[in-house]
């Protein structure tokens, strides 16, 4: 797979905090997108999701897409928020 995980986040504050202070455990993930990898990186996105998001303001997943088949591309705990769209893209 020449994919990486990228994770869409959340926009959320928690009360008291300032937008520039968020910490990864107050933002949730909202949408789970898959981008190419970056010319000349593997462990880089390029700059859209296969979708055609933006992945600017996205966080790459930690670790490698499974290669086992049958496996799914995404992370199992995110399976109820992957981008149906990115899903499509990678099943055909």
């Amino acid at each position: 797979m020449s994919e990486i995980v990228v994770y869409e986040l959340d926009k959320l504050v928690t009360a008291g905090s300032s937008p520039g202070t968020l910490s990864g455990a107050e933002r949730r993930v909202r949408r789970v997108h898959a981008a190419p990898m970056a010319p000349g990186s593997r462990t880089a996105a390029g700059p859209r999701t296969l979708c055609g998001k933006d992945t600017f303001a996205m966080e790459t997943a930690l670790g490698e897409p499974s290669e086992h088949p049958g496996a799914p591309w995404y992370p199992a705990e995110y399976a109820s928020v992957v981008c149906p769209d990115c899903d499509a893209v990678i099943e055909t």
